[in-house]
């Protein structure tokens, strides 16, 4: 299975009475297949995944599956605090089509390096599904080093992690971790032209919500090696990324998807809406440039 390229971290829209809203997740899918993403992360993070019910992850995952049927990877978000809750979403995931499990460090409870370790042996042995590694050092309040990340590769079942940090040293030690049995897959926006460049096999991206087809043509300029078309297409999508850094995510690229009409701006609490205001003005202009936006609001 080739996991690569421009992959995106999907949001989850929700209706006004704050369900979720299948209609508009079956419309961002589509603008997603027609723009060139080459696979799917459902009820990560952006999907605002610790917000769901247990149903409506299987809705919401079922729903992805059928209806991307077999077009690109379909990857879950399974990653929770507890191992044997992440052990089960990931059977569940996998009872539901997924293709692969995305299993983010656990967070709040900062485990050490041993227990990281073992964490991620413990999934990938009894979860059923491949699984990519998530680094995110702000959101999980510990990091997953590359040294406990050079001994999990040899896993057969874990296939990959995406790493967050994008500064140099951390660019430069995943890069060094790199196989053809393990890929390593930026997390960042902001620096993932450097990591491609480094060698990262693709990018699982939030601002691909929203601009599908430039970020797609972004992952390829960077894939190829070539410095200049890099920059030239780094250049083009850098205004709509730094609107994006205006609050924490999903915040923003749900106002985006509002402004394409894919879905209402709200996530759920305790998240809240993008106010009217610079940073939602910010956001509607750097995306007009890019894309044409369903509503002026």
């Amino acid at each position: 299975m080739d996991i690569s390229g421009s992959i995106t971290a999907l949001a989850t829209p929700f209706a006004v009475d704050g369900s979720l809203d299948l209609d508009a997740f079956g419309r961002l899918l589509d603008q997603q297949l027609a723009g060139g993403t080459q696979a799917v992360v459902v009820a990560g993070s952006t999907g605002e995944s610790h917000f769901l019910e247990h149903d409506e992850f299987k809705r919401l995952l079922a729903f992805a599956v059928k209806h991307i049927n077999k077009r690109v990877p379909v990857i879950a978000g399974t990653g929770e605090a507890g191992t044997a809750k992440t052990i089960a979403t990931t059977r569940l995931a996998k009872e539901l089509g997924a293709d692969v499990a995305l299993v983010v460090a656990p967070f709040y409870v900062r485990p050490t390096q041993e227990g990281l370790h073992r964490h991620f042996l413990a999934v990938a042995d009894q979860g059923g599904l491949p699984v990519i590694l998530y680094n995110v050092p702000p959101r999980t309040g510990c990091d997953i080093a590359p040294e406990t990340v050079a001994v999990l590769r040899d896993h057969p079942g874990i296939i990959g992690i995406k790493e967050a940090r994008g500064d140099a040293e951390r660019i430069r030690a995943m890069a060094e971790l790199i196989r053809p049995d393990f890929v390593y897959l930026s997390g960042d926006d902001g620096s993932a032209h450097q990591a491609m460049l480094a060698g990262a096999a693709g990018t699982i991206s939030v601002v691909a919500n929203l601009v599908p087809g430039p970020f797609r043509a972004f992952c390829d300029a960077a894939r190829s090696g070539d410095a200049g078309r890099t920059a030239s297409a780094t250049a083009r999508l850098a205004p709509l990324i730094d609107a994006l850094n205006c609050a924490p995510n999903p915040i923003p690229v749900k106002a985006g998807l509002a402004l394409l009409g894919l879905g209402l701006a709200a996530p759920r609490l305790p998240l809240v809406e993008l106010e009217p205001g610079p940073a939602l003005a910010k956001v509607r202009e750097t995306l007009a440039a890019l894309a044409p936006l369903a509503t002026a609001a």
